[in-house]
């Protein structure tokens, strides 16, 4: 990638917008579209939803999965909940109940996480 007055005495690289590093050491989370996308930025909602046979599951959705290593994330919550669950194609999902233990350590990570439904 060409910098900035590429090829003059004045040329230096591309840096990051809020990092200030060089793109190629920058190490920000990027969207699909290549924008930075920080974890406050993100519209995360987590629900309760009643499953088969009465049992209780928890839904996380509203994460970019190009910005955010969901199984990273996945592994972190499921220690902190001590609850199984798995990456879905809306988010995360955890078994059982955990709405606002979730939405206490997803705002503990920097995300805009509200709870959602009743």
């Amino acid at each position: 990638m060409a910098g900035l007055f590429d090829g003059t005495s004045l040329e230096r690289p591309v840096t990051c917008a809020v990092c200030e590093k060089s793109l190629d050491e920058c190490k920000c989370p990027r969207g699909a579209d290549g924008d930075v996308l920080l974890p406050q930025d993100q519209q995360v909602r987590v629900r309760r939803e009643r499953r088969k046979g009465n049992k209780m599951a928890t839904v996380v959705t509203g994460l970019d999965p190009v910005a955010t290593d969901l199984k990273v994330l996945l592994k972190e919550l499921k220690n902190r909940c001590a609850a199984g669950g798995g990456v879905t194609a809306d988010g995360l999902e955890l078994q059982g109940d955990h709405r606002d233990k979730l939405v206490k350590a997803l705002k503990e990570m920097g995300y805009a996480a509200k709870a959602a439904g009743g």
